[in-house]
């Protein structure tokens, strides 16, 4: 298990890579998070949803993402409460103080996930979240070392070097730990390191004086991690460049399934932007997205707080182009009604009104993984659907794209607006350079699938060079 000093420390990343690491190997391995927090959800082969992050780390695994590998995910749906998906469905949404009193009667649905994928695989690769050196959330924690102790799993610990204080990250977190939790931790290694990595021989040495354990290495910056789809909002990365067609998102407070924007940074050709609350929609947008949420009709309202609403209809009256997805689409029409309060307070909020068409929340969640064909091109293209309500209007008999018999999306008379309910649709070759071209941009000839696995690799090579994975490997028992 590879916990952390304290978040984003790259835990995730030092999964995805291992996992490549030891698949390469020609080992048989699996990405385990007894219980993740992310709105950036992805649609399992089993019909459920998990953390982005353990479906990438099932990918760098060669292995389909299952429910199995993410057994509790936590979906903030306001800055109090959380949406609680355990096994793939949603189980209640809770308050931070209930959800306290809740997570103990979670583990045993973790154990059990658990061990379904340990009876499966030759190893079980476990990322923790957040630190373990938060004691104050010890009792009935199932995410750290509560976890480790329930299911006797050995600890690695993961430091920070390039946020500073490594050195105190890793002694303090020995220092603070019950010692029966400090038992658990079989070593450290040091992430993110920038420069050269023997400039810090004398403090890792100092380390494992300090704690008694034995040091796995010290990994440099992996300075292609941009390519990688991220988990957490605060870590999207779009390079800037200069003299590129702009295309922006709208930064809102609870975006989802933000991924969607990642084949457009890694394009050389686009110039990508992600509004941050104050920002302008600048004039040189030649395309406006608005992406998903976790909590559709409060983030109408953020919207609007920023101004963006005024900078929308602007942008299309300068002949801009929009495209909302899941929850952007359903904000782009004229009403959003939430009569029982399913995703948050009950109540109707007035649209952008920018389509004609109109949103009621329903219960049922659309949750599949499809292959549908867009309209305007008859292409075929490979996305996922993740939202709750149903759309109707007049813009819908111009759909976005058609799933077997059905219809998706909705599209203006002038068709410079398009809303969709499909994530995933930018990341098909194909289907990206035509949207693209009809904006008058040419895309690149990325291959986006193909560009993912090779970062992987790359990651799995860098780890490879600097972290100790036999001794990572005689920890974990696998090796004899």
């Amino acid at each position: 298990m590879i916990q952390g000093t304290g978040s984003n420390v790259g835990k995730s990343l030092l999964v995805a890579g291992l996992c490549r690491a030891f698949h390469n190997r020609g080992m048989r391995v699996a990405p385990f998070k007894p219980q993740n927090m992310s709105n950036n959800a992805a649609v399992t082969e089993d019909g459920g949803e998990i953390g982005r992050a353990q479906h990438l780390q099932a990918r760098a695994a060669g292995i389909a993402p299952l429910t199995d590998m993410n057994p509790v995910l936590l979906k903030p749906e306001s800055e109090v409460g959380s949406q609680v998906v355990v096994q793939g469905k949603r189980l209640t949404t809770a308050k931070a103080r209930d959800y306290a009193k809740l997570k103990p009667s979670l583990m045993p649905a973790v154990l059990e996930s658990y061990h379904r994928l340990k009876s499966k695989y030759d190893l079980v690769l476990v990322e923790g979240a957040g630190s373990p050196a938060e004691i104050n959330l010890r009792h009935g924690d199932i995410a750290n070392m509560g976890f480790a102790r329930a299911a006797d799993v050995p600890v690695i610990l993961a430091g920070d070097i390039d946020r500073g204080g490594v050195i105190a990250q890793l002694v303090g977190t020995k220092t603070i730990l019950d010692p029966q939790d400090a038992a658990m931790i079989k070593g450290f290694m040091v992430n993110k390191f920038r420069g050269d990595p023997t400039l810090f021989d004398d403090g890792y040495k100092q380390i494992e004086d300090f704690t008694g354990w034995q040091g796995f290495g010290v990994l440099p910056y992996f300075r292609n991690a941009w390519k990688l789809p991220a988990e957490d909002a605060l870590d999207i990365s779009t390079p800037k460049r200069s003299g590129k067609p702009h295309i922006v998102c709208l930064g809102l407070s609870r975006i989802a399934n933000f991924d969607d924007l990642d084949p457009l940074a890694n394009d050389p050709n686009l110039s990508v932007s992600v509004l941050k609350a104050g920002q302008p929609i600048p004039a040189d947008a030649a395309l406006v997205i608005i992406p998903g949420s976790k909590s559709t009709r409060g983030d109408l309202k953020f919207l609007k707080e920023q101004g963006w609403d005024i900078d929308l209809k602007a942008h299309h009256r300068r002949g801009g182009h929009i495209l909302g997805i899941c929850g952007g689409y359903q904000m782009l029409g004229t009403e959003i009604d939430d009569p029982d309060g399913i995703e948050g307070p009950a109540g109707c909020s007035k649209g952008l009104g920018l389509l004609n068409v109109k949103t009621a929340m329903t219960p049922k969640k659309a949750l599949t993984r499809v292959r549908a064909t867009y309209c305007e091109s008859n292409l075929a293209v490979d996305g996922y659907e993740i939202h709750i309500g149903e759309t109707t209007g007049e813009d819908c008999a111009r759909p976005f794209a058609t799933i077997g018999e059905s219809q998706d999306g909705a599209t203006s008379v002038d068709k410079r607006v398009h809303g969709t309910y499909l994530h995933g649709l930018f990341s098909n070759d194909v289907f990206r350079e035509f949207y693209l071209s009809r904006l008058g941009i040419s895309s690149s000839e990325l291959k986006y699938e193909e560009s993912v696995d090779r970062t992987l690799d790359d990651l799995a090579h860098h780890i490879e060079m600097h972290l100790d994975r036999n001794e990572l490997l005689r920890v974990s028992g696998f090796a004899k």
